[in-house]
């Protein structure tokens, strides 16, 4: 057999968890054509020596699906090793039909950036048909569900929306969507009752698809929703997993012992629940999503109104600063102002700069004025809020069913991506996980691999991905593990990993010699395919 390419002279970690091995890997097209001591042989060869040489990491939660359009390489994960992307978290570029044409319509960018389409399948085919570098494969948002009937509105949907929306569920499912993923703590997805979602989960069954959720509250609520997705994944029989797991506000901390326990009691029943995390004390966010779900109904427009209305000024003013309400409270849990770091995509002059020293700098008497305002104006600026533990992320990870995600964009250390801030996960979760931590002794390196190649090519019903032997696809990240390490920080985020000397895609060079190639060999991930 004749080879198109030999990684030669590396240490093979394969994604399965076995310990790493010498071995050269033989490449023709797309595919793992032999793993072993190969001789000499008439094709080019890319040099592995003092190198780990893992499959490709799969970001399980990735919001790549704009930056990927103005710029198809995404370097910051690509000079992390990351060969695919996995989209929607609540919402997804497709299905978008009935209600939500208008809703999203209403939102449309002026950078060229498209936002939906009818189809999901229509989305990921284009986006490899324009050239893609990574692969690219999507949930179907649980908000374009619901959307479709009732737009924005905070109701219920009718039993007649409801079954019209399984039926464009098991439509898409059909098509190799992986899942259905929910964002919870956000309008309109919040407006979802349990019973929504379970119906959902039941044509997820049927295919055996991923039910992947935001679950509705990481703080005070945080036990009821890891019991709501656990009843979901029992009554249904589908398969769950946790969007980056964690407690946030410091009083909730102690709480993740308790939901791993949970966790590991529903898997001993037989229900299966997995979950991922990003390695960072901070989340992020939009500032809108500082404001209660109720005054989202309608939509951003209206909220707009709402918070320039003074009596519906008040009572959000009030219910921010009150502890122990219904919804997700991420002033409170990040501490208050100081806890909340402005980003970009909003006024550039505010990026790197906490809401409390904006506030001070205007005068502001109150900093939930200052919120406000701020919301008003740029609903859309992305902040940092420092409200968990990074010691939780290694008590996570202890557990072998915790991935890893990077919850961001795929951007480029260049213009346009530099002229707004971001969070440094961007550039850093998965070099963070495979350099420092392993380093630390957090995970070993062959399981720290695992975490991020078999295990969520399994969860996400992606045959041949994520692990090395022959006939699987050719999707490689060579690296010396000594030097992994991640460099980007919140006030300077835009700075790509160190460490990765090679990167294949689908047999394609994308990275040589820590250099990006510009190999655009990107392709739509469905399911079971």
């Amino acid at each position: 057999m004749s080879f198109d390419l030999v990684v030669r002279g590396g240490a093979v970690v394969d994604g399965t968890g076995a310990a790493a091995r010498r071995a050269d890997v033989a490449i023709a097209g797309d595919r793992v054509a032999a793993v072993g001591e190969l001789p000499a042989l008439d094709c080019p060869e890319l040099d592995a020596d003092g190198c780990a040489v893992a499959p490709g990491f799969i970001n399980v939660l990735s919001h790549a699906y704009e930056s990927l359009q103005l710029d198809p390489r995404g370097l910051s994960d690509l000079y992390q090793g990351v060969t695919s992307e996995i989209f929607g978290e609540g919402f997804s570029l497709g299905p978008v039909t009935g209600r939500m044409v208008d809703a999203v319509a209403a939102e449309q960018r002026d950078d060229g950036v498209r936002i939906s389409w009818s189809r999901l399948g229509d989305f990921l085919d284009d986006l490899v048909k324009a050239g893609v570098g990574p692969n690219i494969g999507s949930f179907v948002g649980a908000d374009n569900l619901r959307m479709a009937h009732a737009g924005a509105d905070d109701r219920p949907l009718t039993g007649r929306e409801l079954a019209a929306a399984c039926r464009l569920l098991d439509e898409e499912l059909a098509d190799g969507a992986l899942g259905v993923g929910s964002a919870l703590i956000y309008a309109p997805g919040s407006y979802a009752s349990t019973e929504e979602l379970i119906a959902y989960a039941r044509v997820l069954a049927e295919h055996d698809a991923l039910y992947i959720s935001h679950i509705r509250g990481e703080s005070d609520r945080l036990l009821d929703a890891v019991d709501e997705l656990v009843r979901i994944a029992e009554e249904s029989s589908a398969r769950a997993e946790i969007y980056h797991l964690k407690a946030t506000g410091r009083r909730n901390w102690p709480l993740m012992g308790t939901v791993l326990d949970r966790v590991e009691k529903a898997r001993a029943n037989g229900i299966t629940v997995t979950a991922d995390v990003y390695p960072y004390a901070a989340g992020s966010t939009f500032l809108a999503a500082f404001v209660p779900p109720r005054f989202h109904a309608g939509g951003e427009r209206e909220l707009v109104a709402r918070i320039g209305d003074a009596e519906a000024r008040a009572a959000m003013k009030s219910a921010i600063l009150r502890p122990g309400d219904d919804w997700e409270n991420l002033y409170l849990d990040a501490g208050g102002a100081a806890g909340v770091l402005l980003l970009g995509d909003g006024a550039p002059e505010l990026s790197g700069r906490t809401l409390a020293e904006v506030s001070e700098a205007r005068g502001d008497g109150d900093p939930v004025d200052t919120l406000l305002d701020l919301a008003a104006a740029y609903p859309q600026q992305l902040v940092a809020e420092f409200c968990a533990s990074e010691p939780n992320v290694h008590r996570a990870l202890q557990h072998p069913w915790v991935s890893v995600c990077s919850d961001s964009e795929a951007a480029a250390a260049e213009p346009p991506f530099t002229a707004t801030s971001t969070h440094p996960r961007a550039y850093g979760a998965f070099a963070r996980v495979l350099g420092p931590y392993v380093r630390a002794g957090v995970l070993t390196l062959e399981d720290a691999v695992r975490r991020m190649t078999g295990l969520p090519a399994e969860n996400l019903r992606l045959p041949d991905r994520g692990v090395i032997r022959e006939g699987a696809f050719a999707d490689l990240a060579i690296f010396v593990p000594e030097d992994v390490r991640d460099n980007a920080t919140y006030l300077d985020p835009h700075r790509y990993a160190g460490g990765m000397r090679h990167v294949l895609v689908n047999g394609r060079v994308a990275f040589r010699d820590g250099v990006p190639t510009g190999a655009l060999a990107g392709r739509a991930l469905r399911r079971g395919a």
